[in-house]
C-alpha cells in the first residue's frame, strides 16, 4: 500500500556541527556516522529506502535541534531562511517524491510568521516543524499569538517535534540515558502540547492543527485521567471544552519511531482513525521495519488506507 511519511529528516552541512555536538555525541559512533550520511543525502539512499518501504511521498524537515538551538536571534532568522531555500531547491529536483515542512526562527515570532507565509506561498511547503522549546520559551506564551494567528490564516499544520529542555531535570541525575529519546523528549513534548491545550490557544484559534510524533508522546493513553484531574482543580484558566476534546480536535499523531500495535490501537481508539498517520522518523528508524509494522497492523483496509496516506492527503492538501 502506498504511504506518505511526515517525520523524515535532513540536515545541511552548515547546521551539522550543532547536531553532532548536541545529539550525536551520545550515540554509538558508527550509528551516528550512518545517520549523518543519510541526513545529508537526498538521492540514492533516501529514495531507495522510500521505494523499499512503499513511501510515495516524504515530507522533509530539519532534524533536531535545528533553528531552535541557535542562541542569537539574527543568526537564527538568517539560518531559517537559508535552510528553507536549501530544502526548496532539493524538493524542486524531485517534486513527485518530496514535500517540505519549514523550519522557523521562533526566537522572533513575527519573523517566524512571515517566513512560514513565504515558505507556504512561494515554496509550496505544507506547514512547519518546530523542534521543541526555543531558548526556554514555549509556544503557548503570549508573544507567539501573532504566529498562531498567521498559522490559522494559512491553514497549515505545525509539527511539534521533540527537542531538549533548556535545563536537564534533576530526576535524570546519574542517568543520562533518560535525557533524550528514551524518555526525556517524550515528557518534554507531551508537556509542551498540554501547555498549548491549557493556555486556551485552541479557544482563540480553533482551526489550528498540531501534529505529534511517536504515537502522540503518550497522551492518547492519558486522556481520561487528564480530564478527571482537570475536573477537580481550582482552575487558573477556563476552557470551552474538556482537555481531551482539544487533543481529539486539534491534534494529529503519527507512528514515527513507534512500531508497536499497543500504542497504535490506543491512538486509534482514543483519537479516532481520522487522526492517526504513518511516519518513519527517517533516518533514525528503519523504513522497512516501519513499513512492515503498519502493513501487518490489526486494522481493516479502510482504516489502513487512512493511516497510510488518506489522512495525510486531507490534512496537507496533497
Amino acid at each position: 500500500m502506498k504511504k506518505i511519511a511526515l517525520e523524515e529528516h535532513f540536515i545541511t552541512p552548515e547546521l551539522l556541527p550543532d547536531t553532532q555536538k548536541i545529539d550525536f555525541s551520545a550515540m554509538d559512533p558508527k550509528q551516528a556516522e550512518d545517520f549523518q550520511i543519510r541526513l545529508l543525502d537526498f538521492e540514492d539512499l533516501r529514495i531507495k529506502a522510500m521505494d523499499e518501504a512503499g513511501v510515495e511521498i516524504s515530507v522533509l524537515s530539519l532534524t533536531d535541534p535545528g533553528i531552535q538551538g541557535i542562541k542569537d536571534t539574527k543568526s537564527a532568522v538568517a539560518a531559517a531562511s537559508k535552510t528553507n531555500a536549501f530544502l526548496a531547491e532539493k524538493i524542486s529536483k524531485n517534486p513527485k517524491r518530496f514535500r517540505g515542512f519549514a523550519c522557523l526562527a521562533m526566537q522572533d515570532p513575527m519573523s517566524a510568521a512571515n517566513e512560514l507565509e513565504h515558505c507556504v506561498n512561494q515554496y509550496g511547503f505544507l506547514g512547519a516543524l518546530i523542534n521543541g522549546q526555543t531558548l526556554g520559551s514555549y509556544l503557548d506564551e503570549e508573544k507567539f499569538l501573532p504566529f498562531w494567528k498567521k498559522t490559522e490564516e494559512l491553514n497549515v499544520p505545525i509539527y511539534l517535534h521533540p527537542g531538549n529542555p533548556l535545563h536537564v531535570s534533576e530526576s535524570y541525575k546519574n542517568h543520562p540515558e533518560l535525557d533524550g529519546p528514551i524518555w526525556g523528549w517524550t515528557a518534554e513534548t507531551a508537556t509542551h502540547a498540554l501547555r498549548l491545550v491549557f493556555s486556551g490557544l485552541f479557544d482563540k484559534f480553533p482551526k489550528i492543527q498540531v501534529i505529534l510524533g511517536h504515537m502522540g508522546e503518550t497522551l492518547p493513553y492519558l486522556l481520561w485521567r487528564i480530564d478527571s484531574r482537570w475536573g477537580i482543580l481550582k482552575k487558573q484558566k477556563e476552557l470551552k471544552e474538556l482537555p481531551s476534546q482539544y487533543l481529539r480536535n486539534n491534534f494529529y499523531v503519527t507512528s514515527s519511531g513507534m512500531c508497536s500495535n499497543g500504542p497504535l490501537l490506543c491512538a486509534l481508539q482514543e483519537l479516532g482513525e481520522d487522526r492517526v498517520m504513518f511516519s518513519i522518523d527517517y533516518p533514525y528508524e528503519s523504513s522497512n521495519t516501519a513499513s512492515q509494522f503498519i502493513e501487518k497492523a490489526p486494522m481493516d483496509k479502510k482504516a489502513l488506507e487512512k493511516v497510510c496516506y488518506k489522512n495525510a492527503e486531507q490534512l496537507l492538501k496533497i
